[in-house]
């Protein structure tokens, strides 16, 4: 269980770092983009406990799941702070 937890992390960094390269405004901050991409990761993870698609750990499932949540959430978080202007 910690394993998978440490996992989702270090995924997550790497995620968020990517999601930022992917949507290339992102927030903006590294710091923020791997935050995010943690967040992201775990909630890809759970999300795709539930409908039942492996990824848990390193593998590329997983590093594919932490990005799509990371991209995910950066966009939600770049309408929110759109808004907001």
């Amino acid at each position: 269980m910690l394993v998978n937890i440490l996992s989702w992390v270090v995924l997550g960094a790497i995620a968020g770092w990517v999601a930022g390269m992917i949507m290339k405004t992102g927030t903006g901050n590294i710091v923020t983009n791997v935050i995010v991409g943690i967040v992201g990761a775990f909630l890809g993870g759970f999300l795709a406990s539930l409908v039942g698609v492996g990824g848990a750990g390193f593998s590329v499932m997983g590093l594919i799941i932490a990005i799509v949540g990371a991209v995910v959430l950066l966009f939600i978080l770049g309408v929110v702070q759109r808004g907001r202007t």
